[in-house]
């Protein structure tokens, strides 16, 4: 029989166990040895004619069988080996030294390792292992770094977060109508009158609060009352047909109505929305009327150019050739602080000012504050000053009222209360538009929260705006673009420049006015200047004071007609109560004035109290 080369395998251990399994399988486990002495010798190991590499797991004490036998000095490492699995599994795979084992495709083969060699081989391996177990403990490092990080993630993203948010404005309307125009009041009180028939004709329905759960293409039986109700008003066309589907026409219909309320023009209804259908034709006829009436005596200098402040709207409209250039969102006086009715001209822009307090804000909120916090001032960078120059905060007794005598400045930067930029317009109450370093109030569709005073977002494009038609800071033939104006704020110094001609603006309070387009838009009354102070309602379960019929005016052809409880009211003074009736006479006799005194109105054009000439910022933030 010709000797046959034995199969070669890139996994020598595995052709052993294979091998040996056949033998196991052959019952002839003395061949094992035999073979391992004929490697010993130098010739070839014969092969069965059935040798086949097979995939059998090796049997009990098979391994053990066919170790070939071991010199003394290996028996340690054999013992060794037993206690470590990685190398045993190394020392029991390596073949004869005449029958080396193909390399690995990445690897090179290894040379023979003779017997008195082995010792030193198991030291490598230590040697190899305890390598390994080092890269291991390199990996469980890493892997515990990476989780470190990833845990800290988090934390970073909550930095992150707490950084400033990029600026936002709230959404303004982009009719060019102007608010106010020369016929602005003929328009209204035109307006008004509509919506007083209107009324006559009984108004519209109120529409149910779950129709604002209501989506696009779905139906409900209100539709028809909301159809009726715009077809009125001039949102939705005449002609559109009717269902009770919210259909795209009448979406369209939603977002004009919001358009003319100051609502987001969203087409969708929603609670506000419900809320100003639901306003009667009434109550929108008096705030026409009451806005109409507020317009009457006006003497303001419209020109080509010019501003409007509408302070139910809480905004800002430059007003260019009839039509409007520019419009901004504005913050604008609280309700028990409010923005007073003006009319002037905007004469000079300021920049980097300073902010002279006032003496209800010292009185009201800096006094307070220095009691609690004695460095206050020095925080908010705000000086005194006396007749004979700066006094020093620690020589004011500040529990009592002195402080109001002195004036409280605050220095120009980032965070003084007026900002980087003031519009200045001299008037008798004195207010002013101005920059704010809290422009965060700008992104809210509710704005009321000055002193007084008008706070502009973007306010430098207004300034730019403005500046058109002054020379610029190069001298003549220059102008004053972006670039020029942040330049001349960036130096922190403050400068003052006046307009060549000076632009006239005006602050409003309109609830209710007519666009020369013929729609009427409405807004909050913030102040309650439409809306009279309401009469005690009298239902006759509770008998009204002595004298209740001498404190209601009487009609002047005869007197009231008796009503329940009217004994009561005649037995604690009768005679008082007869003389407080008034003769009847003939039309042209005019009853005496009633006692009860008008509900307090405040005119737009009656000087404020002192809290509302304020600079528009509290100085506490």
């Amino acid at each position: 029989m010709v000797p046959v080369q034995p199969r070669r395998h890139a996994r020598p251990h595995a052709a052993l166990g294979a091998g040996l399994s056949l033998l196991a399988l052959l019952g002839a486990p003395g061949v094992a040895l035999a073979q391992g002495t004929g490697a010993a010798q130098g010739g070839p190991a014969p092969v069965p004619p059935l040798a086949a590499p097979v995939a059998v797991p090796p049997a009990a004490g098979e391994t053990a069988k066919s170790q070939e036998p071991r010199a003394p000095e290996a028996k340690g490492e054999a013992k060794g080996a037993a206690g470590k699995p990685a190398e045993a599994k190394r020392a029991d795979t390596r073949p004869a030294e005449t029958r080396p084992a193909e390399p690995r495709a990445t690897e090179v083969a290894p040379e023979p390792v003779p017997a008195q060699g082995k010792a030193q081989d198991a030291k490598a391996q230590d040697a190899k292992a305890q390598d390994s177990k080092a890269s291991d403990s390199k990996a469980s490092d890493a892997r515990s770094a990476e989780t470190k990080s990833q845990s800290a993630k988090p934390q970073e993203a909550a930095k992150r977060s707490r950084e400033p948010a990029p600026l936002v404005y709230a959404k303004v309307s982009a009719d060019p109508n102007p608010t106010l125009t020369p016929r602005t009041f003929l328009d209204t009180l035109r307006a008004a009158e509509r919506y007083a028939a209107f009324a006559e004709a009984g108004g519209w329905e109120r529409l149910p609060d779950d129709l604002a759960r209501l989506k696009p293409g779905e139906r409900h039986p209100a539709i028809p009352a909301l159809r009726h109700h715009l077809t009125l008003t001039g949102d939705l066309p005449a002609d559109a047909p009717p269902n009770d589907r919210l259909d795209p026409p009448l979406v369209a219909a939603i977002a004009a109505f919001q358009g003319r309320h100051g609502l987001p023009d969203s087409g969708i209804l929603g609670r506000l929305t419900i809320n100003a259908l639901n306003v009667p034709a009434a109550v929108r006829q008096r705030q026409l009327a009451a806005s109409a009436a507020r317009l009457m005596g006006s003497k303001f200098p419209f020109g080509e150019r010019y501003v409007v402040v509408n302070i139910p709207s809480a905004a800002v409209e430059a007003v260019e050739n009839g039509a409007v250039a520019r419009r901004y969102v504005a913050v604008v006086g609280s309700p028990d602080k409010a923005t007073p009715s003006v009319e002037t001209r905007i004469t000079d822009i300021n920049f980097n000012p300073t902010w002279t307090v006032p003496a209800s804000v010292v009185k009201n909120e800096i006094i307070p504050a220095m009691r609690k916090n004695p460095g206050y001032l020095a925080k908010n960078r705000i000086r005194i000053l006396g007749p004979a120059g700066e006094v020093d905060p620690t020589r004011i007794d500040w529990a009592g009222q002195k402080a109001v005598n002195y004036t409280l400045r605050q220095d120009s930067g980032l965070d003084n209360s007026l900002g980087q930029v003031r519009i200045d317009m001299p008037n008798r109450f004195a207010v002013y538009m101005h920059d704010t370093p809290a422009k965060s109030l700008f992104a809210a569709s509710v704005r009321f929260h000055s002193h007084g005073c008008v706070r502009v977002g973007q306010v430098k494009e207004l300034v730019g705006w403005l500046l058109q038609g002054t020379d610029g800071p190069n001298g003549p033939g220059t102008s004053w673009g972006p670039i020029e104006i942040e330049t001349g704020i960036a130096d922190g110094e403050r400068r003052d420049i006046k307009l060549t001609k000076p632009i006239p603006v005006t602050f409003v309070y309109l609830t209710g006015f007519a666009t020369p387009d013929g729609k009427a838009h409405f807004r909050d009354d913030i102040y309650n200047l439409d809306t009279p102070a309401p009469e005690p309602a009298a239902t006759g379960a509770i008998p009204p004071a002595a004298g209740a019929d001498a404190a209601k005016p009487a009609p002047a052809t005869a007197p009231a007609p008796p009503r329940p409880g009217a004994a009561h009211d005649a037995k604690p003074a009768p005679a008082r109560a007869a003389a407080a009736k008034p003769a009847t006479v003939g039309p042209a006799t005019v009853g005496p004035a009633p006692v009860r005194p008008a509900p307090a109105k405040p005119s737009p054009e009656r000087p404020v109290t002192e809290h509302r000439s304020l600079e528009s910022v509290e100085p506490t933030r």
